[in-house]
């Protein structure tokens, strides 16, 4: 069975940086499409950034854009989020997914419904 296992979050301070991994084992990781999301308390999950296989497409939400970094390390079946500036909205727990869909990259904003599996979560937390 595929399992992604985040690590990573974390405390740390409005305009700091952290770097959060995902470790997926259980699957060939370059078939996977992968994704972070993010789910504050009271608030929808929402996707922050998705990377297609080959890690040359990258998908964003516009509240992450030029602060949020996505990559992907294949020979490691790994994913990673780099977040630098973060902002007293960013706290979330923090999820790892993967889209096992056959599709080469999305036709449109990617959502919580095209993933097939998920990590546990790891918790960011940015004191003002």
């Amino acid at each position: 069975q595929v399992q992604l296992v985040e690590s990573g979050g974390g405390l740390v301070q409005a305009g700091g940086s952290l770097r959060l991994s995902c470790a997926a084992s259980g699957c060939t990781f370059n078939n996977y499409i992968m994704g972070w999301f993010r789910q504050a308390p009271e608030k929808e999950r929402e996707l922050v950034a998705a990377i297609s296989r080959s890690g040359i497409m990258k998908y964003y939400a516009d509240s992450v854009k030029s602060r949020f970094t996505i990559s992907r390390d294949n020979a490691n079946n790994t994913v990673y989020l780099q977040m630098n500036s973060l902002k007293p909205e960013d706290p979330a727990v923090y999820y790892c997914a993967a889209d096992m869909g056959t599709t080469t990259w999305y036709k449109k904003d990617p959502s919580e419904s095209d993933y097939d599996y998920w990590g546990q979560g790891t918790q960011v937390t940015v004191s003002s």
